[in-house]
């Protein structure tokens, strides 16, 4: 075992208090237990480390030693604690890790208990519209649980017969294991923590006391929700053993893509196509949102690229409550499949466009600027 500074093993500073001490050893200890981590060898290191850092500093005549000498304190000839290896330690030959289980967990050493085991968390995915997720949206679903046992009732015994303390464990669900100067407490390797034995399993679950089912779930999908976000259904997941709470269910949300609207955000987007004699003389047309068709004006000599706002009709933030606007991309259509008539038209008003000043055609000015500045500098 390596001889780290015992505070630095806690994670505590030298001036550390009993509480702060008492604190970081109990979530290390729960982090590093060897129930929690059966056969890790370097996460059974750490607990020893931990351990006999508490143990020193949790005694203040230890300290008071250890914060003078260091871990010369505790070694064979130091005196004042008994010298040689541990035996500054209090005797941990005849130490027992049940101890610290039980004040960490509840219950005593050596009562007899069964071994809890909370259920695991479960996640099911939704897809919902982008309507739906601006305006809120109930959904129900059918998940898979486990149920007791019709047959036995749950006892996981056949009927008409019973389960009978565990001869390995004798009912308390664990048993405990000596590892050179320590004693180490797991889990019933033939109970498996529940404290029983069945000689005669029910049929129908097989000894296990509960069989699959399904459950049908609601929940309320908020408005404003957007894609990836996750909703917590506390206690809805897998059911714990012996007694043990249910696991969490997470619902996950996948937003579908619109095939108009475009998300950022709070923000909706979309591509307005306008024709180019509304575009040049402006007009009113209609805009889809998702609540319905509103106006929009278009200013005349409007450009392709030229963003327009419609305040309001947006998402509604999920913290705030504040909605969103929709932003409407102009684009200036070109009319295909032209009768005679129509070109007949627009060759005239090409005829009578021609030479036209290039104040009226300031995207045509600004290209061919750009091109004489280019000539320019390569002959200059």
């Amino acid at each position: 075992m390596s001889n780290r500074d015992f505070y630095e093993t806690l994670g505590v500073a030298r001036s550390a208090t009993d509480d702060e001490i008492k604190k970081a050893y109990r979530k290390l200890a729960m982090k590093y237990h060897p129930d929690r981590n059966p056969g890790d060898k370097a996460a059974e290191e750490k607990f020893k480390e931990v351990q006999k850092a508490y143990d020193t500093l949790s005694d203040k005549e230890k300290r008071a030693m250890y914060d003078q000498y260091g871990h010369a304190a505790f070694e064979q000839g130091a005196g004042g604690f008994g010298g040689g290896g541990f035996g500054g330690f209090g005797g941990a030959q005849g130490f027992d890790f049940s101890d610290i289980f039980s004040q960490m967990f509840g219950g005593g050493g050596g009562a007899s208990r069964q071994q809890s085991y909370q259920g695991a968390d479960l996640q099911y995915d939704v897809q919902i519209s982008l309507e739906e997720a601006a305006q809120g949206v109930k959904k129900r679903f059918t998940i898979p649980t486990y149920e007791d046992c019709d047959v036995c009732h749950g006892s996981g015994a056949k009927p008409g017969t019973s389960a009978t303390t565990c001869s390995t464990c004798r009912g308390t669900g664990t048993v405990h294991i000596r590892q050179a100067i320590f004693q180490m407490q797991q889990t019933c390797p033939a109970c498996h923590g529940s404290g029983k034995e069945i000689k005669d399993p029910c049929v129908k679950c097989r000894g296990e006391g509960r069989v699959k089912a399904s459950k049908t779930v609601e929940v309320n999908i908020p408005a404003g929700i957007d894609d990836g976000q996750r909703i917590r259904l506390s206690g809805e997941g897998e059911p714990g053993r012996n007694g043990a709470p249910a696991g969490d269910l997470y619902v996950a949300v996948h937003v579908k893509q619109h095939k108009i609207f475009e998300r950022d955000g709070v923000d909706l987007h979309c591509e307005l196509p306008v024709s180019f004699t509304v575009a040049a003389l402006g007009g009113e047309v209609e805009v889809p949102t998702l609540e319905g068709k509103v106006k929009l004006t278009i200013p005349k000599e409007t450009q392709t690229g030229r963003r327009m706002r419609v305040k309001g009709k947006g998402i509604k933030s999920l913290r705030s409550g504040a909605v969103g606007d929709l932003y409407c991309h102009v684009v200036v259509e070109t009319p295909v499949n032209l009768t005679d008539r129509q070109k007949e038209l627009l060759e005239e008003f090409e005829k009578i466009s021609t030479g036209l000043d290039r104040s009226q055609t300031p995207r045509k000015k600004s290209f061919w600027d750009k091109v004489e500045d280019k000539v320019n500098d390569l002959f200059n």
